[in-house]
């Protein structure tokens, strides 16, 4: 099952609302969220959009562009890692506005496997569906606005996970330097199981361009075949 965008219904200046994709497998959660955000933030946040599973999600996401993406943790589809694998999906696509498309998690899970699972995987905050209407509307401007937001117990796990870490994250950091954006985004789909064909339209380039990316990406990771940099991706919890 796919969902299509929903169009805007309201006339407020766009630029100056936070456009947000909305992700959960429960449709009468989703419409409970929508309605709760348009009575208490008004304008100021647009649903631009809605999606039930990871693909549906992934595809809704690269078609609108929002600046923020409510995100299930727990939804089917993709290989069974929920909002982790949207997020991968929708690596390197962009907002309308040229930043970044953000995620925040709202799920009703408080396991700290789940917060560190989507935090590793790139959603810039975690918070409960026990969250208040006015609180989740603060939340998603703040991820808009590039900030970091987290229900106050859901903060040390991630604090705790992320600090006995510190060094591998490092690593990762300066291994991942070396590569190009476009690079990265070779590197994420390959290591997923992506033949060249299947990058190449995915990031609408040539295949001899995929080609010369993985072979750059090898090089600057010193590793010798794609199934070492599916390894090496893995290892470093990538993808």
């Amino acid at each position: 099952m796919t969902t299509e965008p929903t169009k805007p219904t309201r006339s407020a200046d766009s630029r100056k609302s936070v456009r947000v994709v909305l992700v959960d497998d429960h449709r009468m959660f989703r419409t409970g969220v929508r309605s709760e955000l348009a009575e208490e933030a008004g304008a100021a946040i647009e649903i631009v959009g809605e999606a039930p599973d990871v693909e549906a999600a992934v595809k809704v996401i690269r078609e609108t562009r929002p600046d923020v993406v409510l995100l299930d943790v727990h939804l089917p589809g993709g290989t069974g890692k929920g909002g982790a694998d949207v997020i991968n999906g929708c690596f390197g696509v962009e907002s309308q506005a040229g930043a970044p498309v953000r995620f925040l998690a709202l799920s009703v899970s408080d396991a700290a496997e789940d917060v560190i699972a989507v935090i590793r995987a790139g959603a810039r905050g975690y918070v409960t569906k026990t969250i208040t209407a006015r609180d989740l509307g603060t939340a998603v401007r703040r991820v808009a606005d590039g900030d970091a937001v987290f229900s106050p117990r859901l903060a040390g796990f991630v604090l705790d996970a992320f600090g006995a870490a510190a060094g591998e994250i490092a690593e990762v950091d300066e291994e991942l330097d070396r590569l190009s954006a476009r690079e990265r985004e070779v590197m994420r789909l390959i290591a997923r199981g992506y033949q060249y064909k299947e990058v190449a339209k995915e990031l609408f380039i040539s295949v001899k361009t995929v080609e010369t990316h993985v072979s750059s990406v090898l090089r600057k990771l010193q590793l010798s075949s794609r199934h070492e940099l599916t390894a090496w991706a893995m290892g470093r919890r990538l993808v």
